[in-house]
């Protein structure tokens, strides 16, 4: 990944935690890892724990952010939420699964969209 890549990435991270934080969310982990993989942001808000994949792009130019999500990576993120709660011992009421969407800074995010 490029410089430039990852600092769009990092942007969007940053976009996304603020836009949940602004709304009452509290950020539990940001760029949580394991051996499997990482999770871009795991938040909680009224007994919900939520995982959020964050996906930045500068441009449409290679597809839409959430085109970027396939059923694969789902999964994987699925298998991450299960590693995330086992390492920490949370047993939330509920879990969601969101994408946060950064197009050239404009952020939309994906409720329990899988």
């Amino acid at each position: 990944m490029s410089g430039r890549n990852r600092a769009v990435g990092a942007a969007g991270e940053a976009a996304a935690a603020a836009w949940y934080e602004a709304r009452g969310y509290q950020l539990l982990a940001r760029n949580w890892r394991c051996r499997e993989g990482e999770l871009d942001l795991v938040l909680a808000h009224r007994g919900t724990v939520v995982f959020c994949e964050v996906k930045a792009r500068s441009s449409a130019a290679f597809g839409l952010p959430a085109e970027a999500v396939t059923r694969t990576k789902q999964q994987r993120i699925r298998l991450l939420a299960t590693r995330w709660l086992e390492a920490t011992g949370t047993r939330p009421k509920a879990l969601r699964f969101d994408v946060a969407c950064v197009l050239a800074g404009e952020i939309t995010v994906l409720e329990a969209c899988f």
